[in-house]
């Protein structure tokens, strides 16, 4: 998709518009605002938190589907 193409919504720009970078950033912003927004975010932000989430991390896993996975960080055995 050429930055001609990117499709804008009221919520922010289609994720598979976005470069690596903006994507990383717009992920680690919602991560940064999710307990706030959990918390004390009227429902209609709340909402918009959780589809903006979904929406961005599907692209992440669909750009990263074999992401590296820390050892260190498993609990259990998969």
């Amino acid at each position: 998709m050429s930055e001609d193409e990117v499709v804008i919504s009221e919520t922010g720009i289609d994720p598979a518009g976005l470069g690596d970078d903006d994507l990383f950033r717009e992920l680690a912003s919602l991560h940064r605002t999710r307990l706030q927004t959990l918390r004390h975010g009227p429902e209609a932000a709340l909402d918009n938190h959780l589809r903006r989430t979904a929406e961005l991390e599907t692209e992440y896993l669909a750009r990263y589907p074999g992401r590296e996975v820390d050892p260190h960080r498993l609990t259990q055995e998969f």
